[in-house]
């Protein structure tokens, strides 16, 4: 999610979108009941890591057995640099994809600038992309997503969040 790596904290925080486990399942069943009809697919690639749970919930709901990773990374939590290839899809997955993705199912959790999505794109030019959330400067990369959120929107994923206490709106809780 390299999304405004130069915005401090406080910045992000004013244009905050939280997802809560419960949320992210049921988009998450969302975006599976609009693939369903896009497929039959022979495999899924989980662009990670934020696409690892959604492909999980994904391969559940559309009965498929092969999950493959491509691992790319571009950011920390504070700061976005230049892609890098860490882990490309499998040989056994190229195959099942016809070595340009016919068939294959690409699951990120969202996709913002589209430099990930690119790069993934050109490995498997025909597979079928798929993200939870899209910002509109990905959003012409992916085929299928759920919710579109601007591009000055920081989605904070269940992942990302512990529970805390939220002091109540009169003692000065923003």
């Amino acid at each position: 999610m390299a999304e405004h790596p130069e915005m401090s904290a406080e910045e992000r925080a004013g244009r905050a979108f939280p997802v809560s486990w419960d949320q992210f399942h049921r988009d998450c069943r969302a975006l599976t009941w609009r693939l369903n009809s896009a497929g039959p697919f022979h495999a899924i690639v989980a662009i990670t890591r934020g696409g690892l749970v959604p492909a999980a919930i994904v391969a559940r709901e559309l009965g498929v057995r092969v999950i493959d990773t491509v691992c790319i990374t571009s950011y920390d939590h504070t700061k976005q640099s230049r892609l890098q290839l860490l882990k490309g899809v499998s040989d056994a997955t190229m195959q099942l994809g016809g070595g340009t993705g016919k068939g294959l199912l690409i699951v990120d959790d969202l996709v913002d600038t589209g430099k990930t999505a690119r790069m993934v794109r050109e490995m498997l030019p025909d597979a079928h992309f798929a993200a939870v959330y899209a910002k509109p400067m990905g959003r012409p990369l992916v085929d299928t997503f759920i919710t579109e959120v601007s591009q000055d929107t920081w989605i904070f994923f269940p992942w990302d969040l512990g529970l805390a206490f939220a002091p109540p709106l009169r003692d000065g809780a923003a």
